[in-house]
């Protein structure tokens, strides 16, 4: 346990199947990546594979998750396109995918209506031997009201990410709330709000020990939650609208801002010993 693992693209235009190849060089141990609901990600898999390397998870599409919460076939629609991804990752031997529980930083009321939906796609999880794991984000109220109906279950985890927690959940210690389900990382850094109000802008999803993150504090808060799981990063090379937080990166090529990367995860691993 306890291997590097990256989020293939990091904001660079390059197949999936030369990203592993040079990450396996620079010595990450394994990779996450999105799935779809109409492409299974054989290519992937293999590449990973026959290089001895893991294929972490899967992260569902999240840009109508909202829907789930709202009457209409859309909602149903989306609920049939996650179960899709679950099938998908299931077929590539990929036992984790990452679940949003929300979109918008305005959403704040769960429905009754998302229920049978969210039950729908846990249950395609049991069914396919992929564990879901609901992922911190805006409106933190929806996972705790996930958490609540179908916590119990082994087939649902908790996703910490470290940059949603800081500029989605105000700070507040989700990796002590939800000790108990944590099953996998996205750690990133970032700087805090940096305007009037809390926007995706701020999910900059900056390389650790870059932005305003405590890290030794996060260090000690996953050793306290006995986390013993993979370390995964989920990083961009970009800016965000209207943001210039990653101009320092702005020089380094796939590979250079990889091995970075790989060398600020090493640094964090050190904290976890």
């Amino acid at each position: 346990m306890n291997k590097l693992v990256v989020a293939t693209g990091m904001g660079f235009n390059i197949p999936t199947v030369e990203q592993i190849k040079i990450l396996h060089e620079i010595g990450w141990e394994g990779v996450f990546t999105d799935v779809s609901a109409d492409k299974v990600r054989e290519d992937v898999a293999k590449a990973l594979y026959e290089r001895g390397m893991l294929y972490q998870s899967t992260h569902a599409p999240f840009g109508k998750v909202d829907k789930l919460w709202e009457e209409g076939e859309s909602g149903d629609a989306y609920a049939d396109e996650l179960v899709a991804c679950v099938k998908n990752t299931a077929a590539v031997g990929v036992p984790l995918m990452i679940l949003h529980t929300i979109i918008g930083m305005e959403k704040c009321t769960p429905t009754e209506i998302g229920l049978p939906r969210f039950e729908k796609i846990i249950k395609a999880g049991e069914q396919n031997g992929v564990k879901i794991a609901l992922e911190n984000t805006e409106g933190e109220i929806y996972l705790e009201y996930l958490m609540k109906h179908f916590g119990s279950s082994d087939y649902v985890g908790f996703c910490i990410d470290t940059g949603h927690e800081m500029c989605y959940n105000a700070s507040r210690d989700m990796i002590g709330k939800y000790a108990d389900k944590l099953c996998c990382t996205h750690l990133n850094d970032n700087m805090g709000q940096t305007g009037e109000k809390i926007t995706w802008h701020d999910d900059s999803h900056l390389l650790p020990f870059d932005g305003v993150a405590d890290w030794n504090g996060i260090a000690a808060r996953l050793k306290k939650a006995n986390y013993a799981g993979d370390f995964t990063f989920e990083l961009t090379s970009k800016n965000k609208p209207e943001r210039h937080t990653h101009d320092i990166y702005a020089d380094l090529d796939y590979t250079a801002f990889a091995t970075l990367a790989f060398e600020k995860a090493k640094k964090f691993k050190e904290l976890m010993i």
